[in-house]
């Protein structure tokens, strides 16, 4: 969207991204990551932790103090060599915070999560950013604050907070991977994440369980870090891929499965579909309350909250086919239990909100609030930027 209005974007990530940065056809430059050694303990006490003890481990040692320290300096040459206009930065991405803010330059996050994640994420990690500048916490909580998040859902504390939608794109079609099939289409996915932790195949191997015994065309996504192959035997009906485009799946899905993660969550919601959630670490216990309070969707609460029991598929089961004659009902033209209408309706208020171009042109975040306080930060100009 920045680049249709003719500015230069170039992404700064760990170097395992660049292939993903590339895809989208932006420019790659290489920052860094904390090493695997150092990433592998954090995220197996992300598993067994309780939620408020996650949080901490999470957000003031993995990305306050962690990766923070590695993409530090790599930051600091970007915006000495490459010299941006603006930086749009991840909420919890501290690296470019503090550069922005001894730099004087304006800077704008993206949200991923709900609102009120993101400010506790940034209050659990407060210690950290204390040590790397003063009043950081601050400057981070009143950095213009975008996102895709409808107000019914995600009301806000961030004092400069612009809604905006992702301009609608015709998606690739799926490969016809049942062929003959036209039985309603669900869509299964535990994301990226749970695949570098231990429990991973055994959660996957509970949830092709449940999807198995549907009267349903399936697809069953497990992430780059697991293949296939893993999981054993699949149903017919069942087609299992590490990756696919999310776009295109939700473009013919009929109902999502996933453990609450931002990005399929509301994804599904933003299409209208409804979603079975079952959370099981990080935001994702949130992300399922604000669905099952809006009523577009279903939660199953695993029988261990860090990882799927057999004893777990069963309800799985029972709420997907809930979701999917729910469904079916709606498109026969009868009235279904509302689950499909609720996400229907968040649909349309997400539909509603301007593109991000639009709330560019129209110059609602013309000015970062992060600054020195000895320098005012540069306009961001309604000419072409690089960020």
């Amino acid at each position: 969207m920045l680049r249709d209005r003719g500015d230069t974007v170039a992404v700064v990530a760990p170097p395992a991204m660049a292939d993903q940065v590339a895809s989208i056809g932006h420019a790659f430059l290489p920052g860094g990551g904390p090493p695997e050694s150092d990433l592998a303990p954090l995220r197996e006490q992300l598993r067994v932790l309780d939620a408020a003890d996650a949080s901490i481990v999470g957000n003031r040692d993995l990305f306050g103090r962690l990766a923070t320290a590695a993409m530090l300096e790599p930051v600091r040459e970007v915006v000495e060599t490459w010299t941006p206009d603006l930086i749009v930065r991840d909420p919890c991405e501290y690296a470019s915070a503090v550069v922005a803010l001894g730099a004087s330059m304006p800077v704008v996050q993206v949200a991923i999560s709900l609102a009120e994640v993101e400010w506790g994420s940034i209050s659990a990690a407060s210690p950290a950013l204390e040590e790397w500048c003063a009043g950081l916490t601050e400057a981070v909580r009143s950095t213009g604050y975008l996102t895709r998040l409808p107000e019914s859902l995600d009301p806000s504390p961030f004092p400069s907070t612009v809604r905006f939608r992702e301009r609608s794109e015709a998606a690739a079609p799926l490969p016809d991977w049942w062929p003959g099939d036209h039985r309603p289409l669900v869509y299964a996915t535990f994301g990226t994440v749970l695949g570098h932790m231990s429990t991973a195949v055994e959660s996957m191997k509970v949830l092709l369980d449940a999807v198995g015994r549907l009267d349903a065309r399936v697809l069953l996504t497990t992430g780059r870090a697991v293949e296939p192959a893993v999981l054993g035997s699949v149903p017919e009906h069942v087609h299992v891929e590490q990756w696919v485009e999310q776009a295109s799946v939700l473009d013919e899905a009929s109902v999502v499965v996933c453990h609450g993660g931002s990005g399929t969550t509301f994804g599904a919601l933003a299409e209208g579909l409804p979603v079975v959630v079952v959370p099981m670490f990080a935001d994702q216990a949130v992300n399922a309350g604000v669905v099952a309070r809006a009523g577009a969707g279903i939660v199953v609460r695993p029988t261990d909250r860090r990882q799927l029991l057999a004893s777990d598929a069963d309800a799985i089961e029972s709420a997907v086919r809930v979701l999917i004659d729910d469904v079916s009902r709606v498109g026969a033209g009868r009235r279904g239990s509302g689950f499909a209408g609720e996400a229907t309706r968040i649909a349309t208020e997400m539909a509603a909100m301007p593109v991000l171009s639009q709330v560019i042109a129209d110059r609602v975040v013309c000015r970062s609030p992060v600054s020195s306080a000895s320098t005012p930060p540069r306009s961001w100009s309604d000419s072409p930027t690089k960020a």
